[in-house]
């Protein structure tokens, strides 16, 4: 399972969290049987230990009008891996970067306002990276599912 090592509670108070970031203390300690005090101390300590890293508010691009949300498979030589990263990792409309097996090296997710800042993307920055083998671009058309994060 996942959350081997992590105590029962532990594990109980995780659930209720990726189902309702925003629960209140008072809510979960109602539901796993503690008090708020305890359970802000173990969602504290979660926290420090790095198990919970963030609280975020997931935007669905494809309900605001007009935003193109796109994927780049990137093939690097070696040793321009590290620079197109970096450039990628500084760049606003890019919002996720992951190093992955295979002939690609990069899986890039970008979101634009608008097809002409997409462009705009690809253009000045994508067409522009040091090094790159092949550069493949798939746009999103709908999320069928999308799982943020760890599901238990």
């Amino acid at each position: 399972m996942f959350l081997d090592g992590l105590d029962e509670l532990d594990q109980k108070i995780v659930g209720l969290l990726i189902q309702n970031a925003r629960m209140s203390y008072s809510e979960i300690g109602q539901q796993v049987g503690i008090s708020r005090v305890a359970v802000k101390m173990r969602i504290q300590s979660l926290e420090k230990r790095g198990v919970i890293e963030e609280y975020t508010t997931v935007i669905n691009p494809q309900k605001i009008s007009g935003a193109v949300s796109c994927y780049f498979e990137i093939e690097t030589k070696p040793e321009a891996l590290r620079e197109v990263t970096e450039r990628l990792y500084r760049n606003g409309t890019v919002t996720q970067i992951y190093r992955v097996t295979g002939k690609d090296k990069l899986h890039v997710h970008a979101v634009a306002a608008s097809g002409e800042e997409m462009e705009e993307l690809i253009r000045t920055e994508m067409d522009t990276l040091p090094g790159v083998l092949s550069c493949s671009c798939n746009m999103i058309l709908s999320r069928i599912k999308d799982i943020k994060g760890l599901r238990l």
